[in-house]
């Protein structure tokens, strides 16, 4: 029996753990499908070959599987339909370059000027969206091949036939066959989220474990850092999938807007758990605190194995509820415990207890199908399957800390956070082209920038690959066009031209390997052929690099095929995407260079406005104002600025940056990071209480945080301060969001009004703390050290502002 018990444990561990390694299992349908069209492409044109004509050389069968495997990789639109006529108008471009390619193929010089024009143009048109990125591939990569292929112009009727046979394949098993339905990929995105969840809380313990043994490794804290962005990856793709369908249609009486509540207060539930448990394994200089006790630490975990149960694959309804009342029984005492010197602790409880009560907000009133024939949209009382993680929002409170969820985990206080002194004290919480790409500083499009570029890094590529190797110079030129495909920064591009070097040579080894291996085998070959695709297509989303490796390998296996295989061939693709990679680094730095940091800089813009925009509209509904947009609309456009900010400062924050600007740039990533996660809150605090008195004291302060957000992305673009002569002060909101607090304090018919519109106000004073406390350390503020009167900051703001407390933790 324990063993079965062992067993079934094991087995929800793995299903928990697979849930979350492909949210939605997108990389693996984009894998198949393609994997699957490039098959059928090539057993249709195998056959067609067979009966028509024989002797027609094998390249027309690897034309018509590369041309299904472009079309699968290339087209990335949301809407089914637009999905379909996309791939259906790449028909065109293909067969335009490939009657191109192949009537130039035996001219070098004619042929090699038409591909750089070929390239410039297919960079060009990204400025359309993905639709311009899916057809500019399509007109490059035919070009490509029959140069790679040394076409022959007789062979055109078999190409054109190749290229409809290949385009044809995706769009019957991708837009058909196994087209993607909406409501299948929202279910298993919200498990994703459950199993993100699930991982984070399990980072968490072990950091906790780290902290018992007296042992911690800075790696468990690594860990947690990357579970929690995962966990933020994947409820965006919640919200991405909602744009498709609706919640009703796989959780009927389910809302969308009650799923996006509930997917967002379990994340904001599980970022704080993350960030409260980081500071109690490295407390800061302003939160000093004794060792914790074993025992503490040993209640905690206890609390977080309930959790654990509770977010586990394939839990019943029941069993949910009974491990999240047991998680909050685990921590009871450690959250009533208001001795001095225990904050920290206390802190960490609470961060338990909000996480179980999002999983019973979440799990109390799901709408499922009952086994026992209730309707849909009544509660699930059975232990079947259970429902989703973020069901509605309404709960009836059954108790307080330890007998029950408290009425709404986002809009109750912390224990440390009421009224007065103490909360003036800040816990804050720790590839493609866009659909229109942004003009640069100089009115010039990025699309356009780069298509100029590519020309000139095309154009060296060839030059110096035809010195190298006259008849393999293609290899440089694919290299200098795919590297600058999806970059928008000189060294983001650096980074994406040294991955794809080092997945080169991975894959010329590897390659070598297989070569060895099959023997000259052709059904091994092919069989191995798509094993590699799939493995490249499959990874393309994790890392560039590992699509070059696993391609060098097709490549390898290719040569093979049509008995050009040769250790030599290998070596040399390495020395000619070393120099495809080097002409676009040159390219990019000499002709119209666009500096990492302006694309920073306009990320940060992006971002502020964003968050401005979300902080007026909150504001607004506060004090009784019709915004003029729905509430989610503006949290998605922030939430889509900072993942915008965040993959550009992963350049500046690389290895071979400075160590003085990468620490700058990761200070100002993780304050907007923080701000993020107080505006998406008070967004939702928004939606629970209006109080039309409010708008005199709320509105000031309200504009002076989002004065301070535009003064701090002045220093963060252009770097004015006020030492440099700059106009650039932020002043602290500190004494408006005071008057603000009184004002909710003085409400005594309804408590939970009051506690929410303290809540909010405690949410903008935070944002305030984080900002002007970075403004301070740039040198954009005075330090209130000292000084009493100033811009009216208190003394603590310096110290609780500062760039330490953030949501990282760190």
């Amino acid at each position: 029996m324990a063993t079965d018990v062992r067993q079934a444990g094991r087995w929800a561990d793995a299903r928990t753990w697979l849930a979350g390694v492909d949210p939605g299992l997108t990389r693996l349908r984009l894998a198949a499908i393609a994997v699957a069209a490039m098959v059928l492409a090539v057993v249709v044109v195998a056959a067609v070959r067979a009966l028509l004509a024989p002797s027609e050389p094998v390249t027309v069968l690897l034309f018509a599987g590369v041309l299904a495997m472009i079309s699968n990789l290339a087209v990335n639109e949301d809407d089914l339909r637009r999905r379909r006529v996309t791939t259906a108008l790449m028909v065109l471009p293909a067969a335009a370059s490939t009657v191109l390619g192949a009537v130039l193929s035996p001219y070098r010089i004619p042929a090699a000027a038409v591909f750089v024009l070929v390239m410039v143009v297919a960079v060009w048109v990204r400025r359309y969206g993905p639709r311009g990125f899916a057809l500019g591939m399509a007109g490059f990569m035919p070009y490509f091949f029959t140069q790679f292929l040394k076409i022959a112009p007789a062979q055109l009727p078999w190409l054109l036939v190749a290229v409809v046979v290949g385009i044809s394949s995706t769009l019957l098993l991708r837009g058909v066959v196994f087209a993607e339905r909406p409501a299948r990929t929202l279910r298993r995105t919200v498990t994703a989220f459950r199993a993100r969840a699930h991982a984070l809380v399990d980072a968490t313990d072990d950091v906790l474990a780290g902290i018992a043994s007296g042992a911690l490794d800075e790696r468990d804290l690594e860990a947690l850092r990357r579970t929690r962005a995962r966990l933020q990856e994947v409820a965006l793709l919640v919200e991405d999938t909602l744009e498709q369908t609706t919640a009703g249609r796989v959780w009927p009486g389910l809302d969308d807007d009650t799923l996006a509540l509930r997917v967002a207060d379990a994340e904001l539930a599980l970022e704080r758990l993350s960030v409260v448990a980081r500071r109690l394994a490295l407390p800061q200089r302003d939160d000093p605190a004794e060792p914790v006790d074993p025992i503490v630490i040993a209640a905690l975990r206890t609390g977080l194995r309930h959790l654990l149960t509770a977010l586990e694959s394939g839990q019943g309804h029941t069993a949910i509820l009974e491990a999240a009342a047991d998680a909050r029984a685990a921590v009871a005492g450690l959250v009533a415990d208001t001795r001095p010197g225990h904050e920290r602790v206390q802190r960490t409880a609470f961060a338990v207890r909000r996480v179980a009560d999002a999983i019973h907000h979440a799990q109390v009133d799901a709408p499922s199908r009952r086994p026992d024939g209730g309707a849909p949209g009544s509660p699930a009382r059975a232990t079947g399957v259970a429902a989703p993680l973020c069901p509605p929002a309404t709960a009836s409170p059954t108790g307080a800390a330890g007998g029950g969820p408290v009425p709404d985990a986002i809009t109750t206080p912390d224990p440390d956070e009421r009224p007065g002194p103490s909360s003036q004290r800040p816990e804050p919480d720790d590839v493609r082209p866009a659909d229109a790409p942004a003009p640069s500083p100089g009115g010039l499009a990025l699309s356009t920038r780069q298509a100029v570029q590519v020309g000139v890094a095309a154009t060296l590529a060839i030059v110096v690959g035809e010195l190298i190797a006259p008849s393999r110079w293609y290899w440089a030129v694919i290299t200098a066009f795919v590297v600058f495909a999806g970059t928008n920064s000189r060294g983001d591009l650096l980074s994406r031209g040294w991955g794809r070097v080092l997945g080169t040579v991975g894959g010329v080894l590897a390659g070598m390997g297989l070569a060895a291996l099959v023997g000259g085998s052709t059904v091994l070959s092919l069989v191995l052929l798509f094993s590699c695709v799939f493995l490249a297509l499959y990874l393309v989303r994790v890392s560039p690099s590992m699509l070059a490796f696993w391609i060098t390998a097709v490549l390898a296996l290719v040569y093979g095929l049509i008995g050009q295989f040769s250790v030599q061939v290998l070596i040399l693709r390495i020395e000619e995407t070393v120099i495809g990679a080097a002409a676009a680094v040159v390219a990019a730095f000499l002709v119209l260079p666009r500096g990492t940091r302006a694309a920073f800089g306009d990320a940060v813009s992006d971002v502020v406005d964003a968050m401005d925009r979300v902080l007026q509209e909150a504001t607004d509904r506060l004090v009784g104002r019709q915004p003029a947009t729905a509430p989610r609309e503006g949290v998605r456009a922030m939430d889509d600025a900072l993942a915008t900010l965040r993959l550009r400062a992963q350049t500046l924050a690389a290895p071979f940056a400075r160590r003085r600007a990468r620490s700058s740039y990761q200070r100002g990533l993780r304050i907007l990071v923080v701000c993020d996660v107080y505006a998406r809150s008070l967004a939702r605090t928004a939606d629970q209480v209006t109080d039309r008195t409010w708008a005199p004291t709320l509105d000031p302060a309200a504009a002076r945080v989002r004065a301070n957000l535009d003064g701090l992305r002045d220093v963060l673009v252009r770097g004015r301060r006020a030492s440099d002569g700059g106009q650039v002060r932020a002043r602290s909101a500190e004494q408006l969001v005071d008057a603000a607090e009184e004002h909710a304090a003085r409400i005594a018919d309804d408590p939970h009004r009051r506690a929410t519109m303290l809540t909010a106000a405690r949410l903008l004073r935070r944002i305030d703390q984080a900002v002007v406390g970075l403004a301070i350390d740039l040198g954009a503020a005075e330090d209130p050290e000292g000084d009493t009167d100033g811009d009216g900051q208190s003394p603590s703001t310096a110290a609780s502002g500062g760039v330490v407390n953030t949501r990282s933790g760190s």
